[in-house]
C-alpha cells in the first residue's frame, strides 16, 4: 500500500512541529502515531531535512542581522542630520 505524497514544505513544517513536541518530552512513537507514519519514515524525513531546516535558518538568520545593520546605520544618519539640525537653528533661537 502506497503512503500519502507530501511535498518537502510539509514535511519540513511537520519536522519543525515536532522538535518541539520532543522537547516537551514526547516519544518518536508517539509522533509518529500523531503524524500517521512510521518510525522509519520519520527517522528518513529526518536525515532529509533537518540540514534543510537548519540552512534556511542562518540563511534567514544572516539577512536579519544584514537588514539589521542597515537599519542602524538609517537610524545614524538620522540622529547626525537632527544633530546638525539642532546646532544649526540654535543660534536663531537665541538671537
Amino acid at each position: 500500500m502506497k503512503g500519502k505524497k507530501r511535498t518537502p514544505e510539509q514535511i519540513i513544517g511537520k519536522l519543525r512541529e515536532t522538535d518541539a513536541e520532543l522537547n516537551g518530552g514526547a516519544t518518536v512513537q508517539q509522533i509518529c502515531q500523531n503524524l500517521g507514519i512510521s518510525e522509519p519514515t520519520f527517522h528518513r524525513w529526518r536525515g532529509q531535512y533537518v540540514g534543510v531546516v537548519k540552512a534556511n535558518a542562518a540563511k534567514r538568520r544572516k539577512e536579519l542581522e544584514q537588514e539589521n545593520q542597515r537599519l542602524k546605520r538609517a537610524l545614524a544618519e538620522v540622529a547626525l542630520d537632527k544633530l546638525i539640525l539642532k546646532e544649526a537653528f540654535e543660534p536663531l533661537g537665541k538671537g
